[in-house]
């Protein structure tokens, strides 16, 4: 099977069984997205949930969030991954987001990275949610699967993976790509035990079809 082929294969079969897939984090607005995926970062979306209710009841918008101090941040997120750097970046991301674009979330990945706490996985899941934009926001969980299932071949970092990802998924699903794996890893193509037999995707996994082909071999 070749590359091109793979890609065909799993894409179609996501945009057939997973036409709606999308962030489970909760927002309703780019600054609380943009909090919300910051606090995501080496932590469960189910736990960043739990957290953003009360933090964005009393910082609702970045002007808010700006005139905190960190200690005060860190009170309404200690049970997420991190949570005194955490609050530092949110304390200065905010005041960056204030004093330099006036509140409002750039719409673009290279503005995005200037604020502090933001890296490029951050910038394009914002730009692709908010904006619309096509991006391609690489996470542990798109590494892993991308490269067990055979998108990606030997990719050593994220931005290896993103751009083997970009280059050969449509541009206009891009961003709905990235929740298709983002999710795939979390529910079924799980790091320690995948559910390979009942995941609709096995037929043009690179590794469940090695494993079988491994299998029939010493049968």
């Amino acid at each position: 099977m070749t590359v091109k082929e793979r890609f065909a294969g799993i894409i179609a079969w996501f945009a057939k069984n997973r036409p709606d897939d999308d962030t489970e984090l909760h927002y309703r607005s780019p600054y609380e997205l943009l909090v919300a995926v910051m606090l995501s970062a080496q932590c469960t979306d189910k736990r960043v949930n739990l957290v953003t209710p009360a933090l964005f009841e009393r910082f609702p918008t970045a002007h808010e969030l700006a005139g905190a101090t960190s200690d005060e941040v860190f009170e309404y997120i200690r049970s997420v991954s991190y949570p005194r750097s955490k609050s530092e970046h949110l304390v200065a991301m905010a005041q960056r987001l204030e004093e330099v674009y006036g509140g409002r979330v750039p719409d673009t990945v290279e503005e995005l990275t200037t604020l502090q706490g933001v890296g490029r996985k951050t910038a394009n899941v914002i730009v692709s949610i908010v904006y619309d934009k096509p991006a391609m926001a690489v996470d542990t969980h798109v590494f892993r699967v991308a490269e067990r299932i055979g998108l990606t071949t030997g990719s050593k970092n994220p931005l290896q993976t993103e751009r083997a990802l970009v280059r050969h998924i449509p541009e206009k699903l891009l961003g709905r790509a990235h929740h298709w794996l983002i999710l795939h890893g979390r529910y079924v193509c799980t790091a320690r035990a995948p559910k390979c037999a009942t995941c609709g995707i096995a037929s043009w996994c690179r590794t469940r079809q090695r494993e079988l082909a491994k299998a029939e071999k010493n049968r």
